[in-house]
């Protein structure tokens, strides 16, 4: 397997995590009410929503795996795209802790738009 989709799928593999770091300590500091996103009650769109964005790394792990490289380079810019500037419309959070997290997360979403860039597949020895 060509090592840059291995490392794609780190990346994503890696803000999913870091995602959900930052809603757990959300949690245990205090900085999340039951019901509410953004200081508001929250309607079931905002849920799904919140599900789809919660969802984008875990689908582009296998998407990073099993797409052709061409269709892939783009998916990934455009999702990491997306990200950063959705991330970017939140800021800045309560808690400091969050705000560096989405900051790191950011800073990832540019290593792996980066690595898609660079990315030169037909380079690659089939094996």
């Amino acid at each position: 397997m060509d090592p840059t989709r291995i490392v794609l799928a780190a990346c994503w593999v890696s803000l999913m995590l870091i995602y959900l770091l930052g809603d757990v300590l959300r949690i245990f500091a205090g900085h999340f009410t039951p019901g509410r996103m953004a200081g508001r009650e929250a309607a079931g769109w905002m849920w799904t929503v919140a599900a789809v964005v919660m969802l984008l790394p875990i689908v582009m792990i296998l998407v990073s795996l099993l797409v052709p490289a061409t269709p892939l380079v783009w998916i990934t810019v455009i999702v990491a795209g997306f990200l950063v500037i959705f991330n970017l419309s939140g800021l800045p959070y309560e808690g400091f802790y969050d705000n560096m997290l989405i900051v790191v997360g950011i800073l990832l979403n540019g290593v792996t738009i980066w690595q898609a860039l660079a990315w030169r597949p037909e380079a690659t020895v089939a094996g």
